[in-house]
């Protein structure tokens, strides 16, 4: 119930007016929360449909690439600054990231082979690195209803995501039950 009265707020009530009113904001904070929202609720339902995923999401690759091709989609700045004039299509982002990209999330995710999550989270870091990128050296405005200023800001987000991201994900690789094991420490034991 929470979760909904969350969606609600942000897609009817003052806390989505103010996410919106920095593209920042607006990609890195409310993108993500409306895919949260989608994530918990994927949760909440999915023992009710289990019968029903199964057969559809083999492996968990179905639903991942829905959460792919949802979030890509709302990564384009023409849908974005739509998203701000047309209340159609601001119904069509609250609704696709939360059934189309952070439901199907939740359903895919453990289901995924390892590698395959491995190859998800690299893109994701390419993704945000790309985007950052772009979003810096552009000299034109790529979102009409922001100001340059916003579209700066978002690409030192997309990078500051992007290397909070890799050093997060890399650290139990190199500091943590991998490196615990190593052979040395081992030969130390016997």
């Amino acid at each position: 119930m929470v979760v909904l009265a969350g969606w609600a707020a942000i897609a009817l009530g003052p806390p989505g007016t103010w996410l919106e009113a920095s593209l920042a904001t607006h990609v890195l904070v409310e993108i993500p929360l409306l895919v949260a929202v989608g994530f918990v609720l994927g949760r909440s339902v999915e023992p009710h449909w289990r019968k029903v995923l199964e057969p559809l999401n083999g492996g968990g690759i179905p639903g991942i690439l829905m959460v792919s091709f949802a979030l890509a989609f709302w990564m384009i700045p023409r849908w974005l600054d739509a998203s701000l004039q047309a209340s159609e299509v601001a119904a069509a982002k609250y609704i696709s990231l939360v059934v189309l990209a952070g439901m199907p999330l939740a359903w895919s995710w453990r289901r995924l082979h390892p590698i395959a999550r491995g190859l998800v989270k690299i893109e994701f870091l390419a993704m945000c690195f790309r985007l950052g990128w772009l979003y810096l050296i552009s000299p034109d405005r790529l979102c009409n209803s922001y100001l340059i200023d916003d579209q700066v800001l978002l690409g030192q987000g997309f990078l500051v995501v992007g290397i909070t991201l890799s050093v997060t994900w890399l650290y139990p690789v190199f500091f943590g039950a991998w490196s615990a094991s190593s052979p040395r420490e081992k030969g130390e034991a016997a």
